[in-house]
């Protein structure tokens, strides 16, 4: 890491913004987080090897939900002023109130189907929010999204996934993205009537930014309102070429730049309000509990 530049932070929306480039620490002591989000002026975010839902209001970080055997690995708020997460150990969609009280959690589509590493989501533009399920282990190729629909109703909208991980939809509402981890590669569906999917096609083969000098693991994506796509990953090996990387490309695939974090995975990011700082989950400790890890906010510029 380069040595230290003075950091002049300032309030912007709600949120602080590294002036001088340098990733700032909001965190320095996160177990495997994973899934932030922005809401309400509250950056919230999971602690997989924690089972805690946290938030972070500028000053401080705090537990704002916890259940053990859940194994959260992302968290989102709803259009009916829940909030939701993935729990990744235990099989199901995890709803929580606005006060961080647990509700009864959602286990299964409405055709029955069980929710195998419940992962990531992604909302629409009409209060639905799809999600991925990653399946088993690899070489399995059995992962899933689901979309739930403003009503309350599962759905199966894709299938036979290799290892699905981040999903985001674009800024037309049009097409959904969706990280095959194991597969190095960005998927892209097109979004029909109902949250419907279909025209799957390979969007980018993620190998193909780095000149195929290593694999990358793509992990979790999101899209600024430019329609610029940032892509998270969390390699296998901390000393991996690029580790530490996010990679952002544009509606074509082309590489725009690259943001450079001090720790080698950084699978998952969330925007500030006016997109200026962006906040990234990342890790130091990539394969064993307690995955030791950070909060970084580093200004997008």
């Amino acid at each position: 890491m380069k040595s230290i530049l003075v950091t002049v932070l300032l309030v912007t929306c709600g949120a602080w913004r590294a002036e001088a480039g340098e990733p700032r620490v909001v965190n320095p002591d996160a177990h495997f987080p994973e899934g932030p989000v922005w809401h309400h002026g509250k950056l919230y975010y999971v602690e997989y090897d924690r089972h805690t839902v946290m938030s972070w209001d500028g000053e401080k970080n705090a537990v704002f939900w916890s259940l053990q055997g859940c194994g959260p690995s992302a968290v989102i708020n709803t259009a009916r002023g829940e909030f939701l997460t993935t729990c990744y150990d235990n099989g199901t969609i995890g709803r929580i109130s606005a006060d961080g009280t647990s509700l009864p959690p959602y286990t299964h589509d409405r055709h029955g189907t069980k929710f195998v590493g419940p992962n990531d989501f992604a909302p629409d533009a009409h209060g639905g929010i799809y999600f991925t399920t990653s399946g088993d282990p690899f070489p399995a190729i059995n992962g899933k999204v689901f979309y739930l629909a403003p009503n309350g109703v599962i759905s199966l909208v894709a299938s036979e996934l290799q290892s699905a991980n981040g999903l985001v939809v674009s800024k037309d509402g049009q097409r959904l993205y969706v990280i095959e981890t194991e597969g190095h590669r960005l998927l892209q569906f097109r979004i029909g009537r109902g949250g419907t999917l279909s025209e799957r096609r390979v969007f980018l083969n993620l190998d193909d930014l780095t000149g195929n000098l290593v694999h990358l693991y793509p992990d979790g994506v999101k899209i600024d309102s430019k329609g610029q796509i940032y892509i998270g990953q969390n390699p296998h090996d901390p000393k991996a070429p690029l580790a530490g990387t996010i990679f952002v490309v544009d509606a074509q695939g082309r590489l725009l730049r690259k943001l450079s974090l001090p720790s080698p995975g950084v699978p998952n990011l969330a925007f500030s309000p006016d997109e200026r700082t962006i906040y990234v989950t990342a890790l130091d400790q990539l394969d064993q509990s307690p995955y030791h890890g950070k909060i970084y906010s580093i200004a997008n510029d």
